[in-house]
């Protein structure tokens, strides 16, 4: 085919649509209704997916952080009571801790008050027969020294003697063997000691023998 042939083929092709009024006004319309189909797109309908998704993320933050709170607060109930049980524990072991001591203490002054009791016949015996020596003997001298210094170690262990002459009458620490009328003395007044007695720490060791006046 010659080049003349294709050029008039060409412009024939050209000239086969012609522009009227009509396609002119079917373009716009055209035009519009793609406009239109894209209005059509949905979009809003992906908007409510996307905030129901947000929504949905939101409780499922919101109920994560919800069991994370319950969570806590039950861990922190927890700790609460273990800390009273502790405190109660701790509170019960003292208890027995000073109850145990006191225990003690009381074995160890009810085995001193023992000792204590059966030493002071010897102490009497002392008293006894100094009463009886002669003054001015060396022996007796000597016996006086040895019964100070075994009253002074009493005295300083916490053997104490209790007061009875002159006192009034106490049964606590006084043993009545003897009434006697004495208007000079008041009533209930200690006029004589038979025996003198003792205590060990506020623990009375052994009673005062006395007479007391009505």
């Amino acid at each position: 085919m010659s080049e003349e042939t294709k050029n008039t083929a060409q412009e024939e092709e050209t000239t086969d649509t012609p522009v009227t009024e009509e396609t002119v006004e079917n373009e716009p319309e055209v035009v519009e209704n793609g406009e239109a189909e894209t209005e059509e797109i949905p979009v809003e309908d992906g908007d409510e997916e996307a905030s129901q998704d947000d929504k949905k993320d939101s409780k499922s933050k919101t109920s994560f952080f919800g069991k994370k709170k319950k969570e806590k607060d039950k861990f922190e109930q927890q700790i609460e009571e273990l800390t009273d049980r502790l405190k109660r524990n701790m509170a019960e072991f003292d208890n027995f801790r000073k109850r145990t001591e006191k225990e003690k203490s009381s074995m160890y002054i009810i085995g001193a008050k023992d000792i204590v009791e059966k030493m002071l016949p010897v102490v009497d015996n002392f008293e006894r027969g100094l009463a009886q020596a002669p003054e001015g003997d060396s022996f007796a001298d000597g016996m006086k020294m040895i019964y100070k210094q075994l009253i002074t170690t009493l005295d300083e262990l916490g053997v104490k003697p209790i007061e009875a002459v002159g006192k009034e009458f106490d049964p606590n620490f006084h043993n009545a063997v003897m009434h006697v009328e004495d208007e000079e003395a008041g009533e209930n007044i200690v006029v004589e000691e038979f025996q003198k007695g003792y205590t060990y720490k506020d623990f009375v060791v052994r009673h005062s023998m006395v007479k007391v006046a009505n």
